[in-house]
């Protein structure tokens, strides 16, 4: 998306699509702390990160993921991770091997 896109673009736009059935622009909010799993085995997959998807919103959910690809098409970077706070972003950029 960099590539096509100015920055003032990308600012507004990356990470996220229109919500298919609705089209709406704006990255909605969850507002949710569990997600639902298909079966156990699916809930296995998850966990084991063998599958990708929604386990905790701890760890993730679909409202810091469209933050975090959009940090990181502002940066020119692969990926980007959110913390909760700049002393936990200093504490992993310092702790990480």
């Amino acid at each position: 998306m960099s590539e096509q896109y100015r920055f003032e673009t990308l600012q507004v736009h990356a990470g996220q699509e229109p919500a298919p059935g609705t089209n709406a622009r704006a990255v909605p909010i969850y507002q949710t702390t569990s997600y639902v799993f298909d079966d156990t085995d699916h809930g296995a997959r998850l966990f084991a990160l063998q599958e990708f998807g929604n386990i905790y919103t701890r760890i993730m959910n679909p409202t810091t993921d469209v933050f975090e690809k959009r940090i990181a098409a502002l940066e020119g970077g692969v990926a980007a991770l959110a913390t909760a706070s700049g002393q936990a972003a200093q504490f992993l950029a310092i702790s990480t091997k």
